[in-house]
């Protein structure tokens, strides 16, 4: 996670929690929970360490019943949302596992203006069929947030969150709620719809592709929950996942003037250049480059990117684009020989080598 996330969890977000606190529960001990925050482990914490640092904190310093104990943060959550909310929820993921009903119904006054999406997921894997049932009805909402987290909490392969196996495998319970919100007007609930088909497209690639057979030209909305939700598939260069989306013909384009870096420095942009032309429209085409980074052991690691994915009412079009070959905690770069490659329509047309320099030579 990135490192300034956890900083979210601050000494004002921590006074301001107090203060809240205090003002519901006027036995609460508010300098006593502060110092108990900010001890000598607090600092080497990262944001989910510190989420749950600070729930079960409160559960400390909250002396009833895990029921009452609801009913004050209920109050209290009012004043919070985003990201930094997360903590009512984990407090409900960590105390509230025996408590079903009560957990369910604090999961959803949480999720709104926030998320419940992590906290979900461990009552799904002790109580399936109870959860999903309740996530069902969730999907039939007003409110967009309760009507996401049906989707985005079954996720087989949600993000920083535990994984559902039993879903990763038959994701027949998962397509049911996704049945429910796939005509959804609301955005941030279309795109939890498609992040869930892509989940399900990577361990189960032709129940996705049926879903998209079925959906697809019913409306600019579905068309684009098929679309993003296919993206891994598209990425991959699926044959039956291109020619749904009419992304089938290549043999008609020409790709000229590919011009590139031949060797650059650690840290520098890599630069490219190239153009593609037809006799007649080039009509509809994804466009993307692939680098093939050197790894440490001297094979190489193929990485897809985007270029473009559309429809070019012309018969030529020229591409400029940049690769930063600066290190990051996400990628390492190696010194030696790299190749690029340039996709149309999923097929490789292109490949060149070029050189990676250390800059201290």
């Amino acid at each position: 996670m990135a490192e300034q996330l956890k900083n979210l969890y601050s000494k004002e977000f921590i006074e301001k929690l107090s203060n809240k606190l205090l003002s519901i529960y006027s036995d609460f001990k508010k300098e006593d929970f502060i110092n108990s925050i900010f001890d000598n482990t607090w600092q080497d914490l990262e944001l989910k360490a510190r989420m749950r640092y600070i729930s079960t904190t409160l559960h400390k310093f909250l002396p009833f019943t895990y029921k009452e104990q609801l009913e004050i943060l209920k109050k209290v959550k009012k004043d919070f949302g985003g990201l930094e909310a997360m903590i009512f929820q984990d407090f409900v993921e960590v105390f509230g596992l025996d408590d079903l009903d009560e957990s369910l119904k604090a999961l959803e006054i949480f999720t709104v203006n926030s998320s419940s999406e992590f906290a979900i997921r461990q009552f799904i894997l002790k109580y399936e069929d109870k959860t999903m049932k309740q996530m069902k009805l969730w999907a039939k909402s007003q409110n967009e947030h309760i009507r996401r987290l049906a989707s985005e909490g079954c996720r087989p392969r949600l993000p920083w969150a535990v994984a559902l196996p039993k879903f990763k495998q038959n994701p027949a319970k998962v397509l049911e709620i996704i049945e429910f919100l796939k005509n959804d007007t609301s955005k941030y609930v279309q795109k939890s719809v498609a992040n869930n088909l892509n989940d399900i497209s990577k361990d189960n690639p032709d129940l996705v592709r049926k879903f998209v057979e079925k959906n697809l030209g019913i409306s600019k909305e579905l068309d684009w929950i098929c679309k993003h939700g296919c993206r891994t598939l598209l990425k991959k260069g699926d044959k039956e996942v291109l020619d749904l989306f009419n992304f089938d013909k290549s043999h008609h384009i020409n790709l000229t003037n590919f011009c590139y870096d031949k060797t650059i420095f650690l840290n520098e942009d890599f630069n490219f250049s190239f153009e593609i032309s037809s006799d007649e429209l080039i009509g509809n085409i994804r466009v993307e480059y692939v680098i093939y980074y050197l790894k440490s052991n001297n094979n190489h690691n193929k990485k897809v990117f985007m270029i473009s994915q559309n429809h070019i009412e012309s018969t030529k079009k020229i591409f400029q684009k940049k690769q930063s070959f600066k290190n990051m905690t996400t990628r390492k770069h190696y010194i030696g020989t790299h190749f690029i490659g340039i996709l149309i329509n999923g097929v490789e047309v292109l490949k060149k080598e070029f050189f990676l320099n250390d800059p201290r030579n």
